[in-house]
């Protein structure tokens, strides 16, 4: 287990889970992810941090919060607004560049994105933050574990979550929300 990780359990003790295919995922995606997020979502399952950090998973049968859905869902939505006009961050003009989303803020809309560049190992990716409702892009240096324990701890912020770092600390799984809801 990767060292944010560790410190992510201790601060926030993790729920039961299940791991994922991820030769399958990787596959369906054609692109390896960084181990910081597949130990993540092995050790959490999806679900919101925070009540503000929506974690995305493979096989969530909800697509707004699938891996591979909302990936398909971004790639889409994202070259529609840039062949309108909107401005691309200048880490894309590099042949080969990708965007991955690996999670959002459900209320404003921003969508966490992994980084992925040739020649760049996985677990060195930086994370992009996606305004919800407009072109403005934030840049954070990765991988995503320890992005997100720095933003629940106010090591970092984030234009994008200002409620956070909260006083109390809370996962709810995705199973728990769609159950209430």
């Amino acid at each position: 287990m990767n060292p944010s990780l560790t410190r992510l359990t201790e601060l926030l003790p993790p729920p039961e889970t299940t791991p994922k295919d991820w030769a399958a995922v990787e596959e369906q995606l054609g692109t390896p992810l960084p181990e910081d997020y597949k130990e993540l979502v092995d050790t959490y399952g999806g679900g919101l941090f925070d009540e503000n950090v929506w974690l995305l998973e493979p096989g969530c049968p909800r697509p707004r919060y699938d891996l591979i859905s909302m990936d398909a869902q971004c790639r889409e939505s994202l070259q529609q607004l840039w062949d309108h006009g909107e401005p691309r961050p200048a880490e894309l003009e590099q042949e080969g560049a990708r965007l991955i989303p690996w999670a959002y803020e459900d209320e404003g809309g921003e969508v966490l994105y992994l980084l992925s560049t040739p020649g760049q190992k996985p677990e060195n990716w930086p994370v992009l933050i996606n305004e919800g409702r407009g072109p403005e892009w934030e840049r954070h240096s990765g991988p995503c574990t320890s992005f997100l324990l720095s933003l629940m701890t106010g090591e970092i912020e984030s234009e994008y979550f200002p409620d956070m770092p909260m006083d109390e600390h809370l996962f709810e799984t995705n199973e728990e929300i769609f159950a209430n809801g």
